[in-house]
């Protein structure tokens, strides 16, 4: 049995939440392979919203087991919130959801770290979350993390104060900023009995004997394609390697236990942060895709910056993943425009590419467009691909010919309803 990935293939917020969703009835295991508490996976079931940072999101589905992964990194602050969301909305997660011991902590003075080295950039700030999140994966790197398993050895207060000394001489190299370590310090701890009440697996043997008991298996990316450590628009990336490859090291999986890649964009593109965006739209229709999607940060809830779809870049990210299929969300979005634009190339060093430069954060391009009409209407009743207007479906069949990736799913609106697969 093999394993599917389905992950992002812009700079993250693309609605991997809600088509995670979807997919999780037809699998036993849903499991996160990498990233922290900076994902934002965002579900709106029976009308109401819910955000998943940490927790895969199959965990609404009582028949689904959902893993987090060894190459994720976790708060346990954070991490306990979410449980406590769960609660409050009657969904029983104890007996589906396992933690990998092999998975990362992050500590308060991981976050103080990552504020104070963000404060210190001054305008060469590359939009952290703030969460820890960088420092927590260099402590992986540098062999001085604390993993999940260690909060049961006898030995884990005397290490966490060792490493929470060395964050402290790291610290104050840097200028001061207000954080009260001792405050945070104190719901730290008290948050870890919420992992010590749960599961805690040894995930690669996880993983293997569930593909050998022939259990289909999701992993769950989060951020995206673009903001991969090594193939995203560097340095304003994230910390881990969000493409499927991640899949391997963050689950400790065989590549070739990989099958389908299901690959999932926006009908049009947004990023939050700083770093390079060649087809961000500054005026009325950046605003317009703006409020209409409601493009604010599900985890900072800082504004996204949007502009049109990019196919280029999707072209890359899906020779990066090996994506087999597209799912296509937030057309419904695009519904009021009676122009609609796709970016087909880039001009840059006095030609016309089809390729992304080495270095896009240095490399100034001027992106092609492809116009379409828009269909000025609503979707909220389409239910089929039939129902789509004609309008519409010419824009995802160009798109989907352009890529050479079939459309799989097309998302209609927020709701899990909104959803049609083809």
């Amino acid at each position: 049995m093999q394993v599917d990935v389905l992950l992002g293939l812009q700079w993250g917020d693309e609605g991997k939440g809600k088509i995670v969703d979807a997919l999780a009835p037809h699998y036993q295991i849903v499991a996160r392979f990498q990233g922290g508490p900076n994902a934002g996976h965002t579900l709106v079931i029976d009308g109401r919203k819910y955000v998943l940072h940490t927790v895969p999101s199959g965990i609404f589905h009582a028949h689904t087991i959902n893993l987090i992964g060894n190459g994720v990194v976790l708060d346990p602050v954070i991490f306990r919130r979410e449980l406590a969301q769960l609660d409050e909305a009657g969904v029983e997660y104890r007996h589906n959801l396992v933690v990998a011991r092999k998975a990362h902590l992050i500590l308060p003075t991981h976050r103080y770290l990552d504020a104070a080295s963000e404060a210190s950039k001054g305008a060469e700030k590359i939009g952290s979350t703030l969460k820890g999140i960088g420092p927590a994966y260099m402590d992986k790197t540098g062999r001085n993390g604390l993993r999940i398993g260690d909060i049961h050895l006898p030995e884990f207060a005397s290490r966490y104060e060792a490493l929470k000394k060395k964050h402290l001489r790291l610290i104050a190299q840097f200028p001061d900023i207000p954080f009260d370590l001792e405050g945070e310090e104190i719901a730290w701890m008290e948050s870890l009995d919420a992992l010590r009440s749960l599961p805690l697996v040894d995930g690669e043997y996880f993983v293997h004997d569930a593909i050998v008991a022939g259990k289909r298996i999701l992993a769950e990316g989060a951020q995206g394609s673009l903001l991969d450590v090594d193939f995203g628009t560097y340095p304003y990336v994230t910390s881990s390697n969000t493409i499927t490859a991640g899949v391997c090291t963050g689950l400790g999986l065989a590549p070739r236990h990989i099958g389908d890649v299901i690959g999932i964009t926006k009908a049009y593109c947004t990023r939050v942060g700083s770093g390079p965006f060649p087809t961000e739209l500054h005026g009325e229709d950046g605003e317009f895709l703006r409020r209409a999607g409601q493009e604010f940060g599900s985890t900072t809830g800082r504004p996204r910056r949007c502009g049109w779809i990019d196919l280029p870049l999707l072209k890359y990210t899906i020779m990066l993943n090996g994506v087999t299929r597209l799912a296509v969300t937030k057309v419904d979005v695009l519904n009021e425009l009676s122009l609609i634009r796709a970016a087909t190339a880039y001009r840059y060093d006095g030609k016309i590419h089809t390729q992304v430069p080495f270095d896009l954060t240095q490399t100034p391009v001027q992106p092609e467009f492809h116009d379409f009409a828009g269909w000025e209407e609503s979707l909220e009743a389409c239910r089929t691909e039939d129902d789509l207007p004609i309008a519409c479906r010419h824009f995802l069949t160009y798109i989907e010919e352009h890529l050479h990736v079939p459309v799989s799913m097309i998302s209609t609106g927020p709701e899990r309803e909104s959803l049609i697969e083809r």
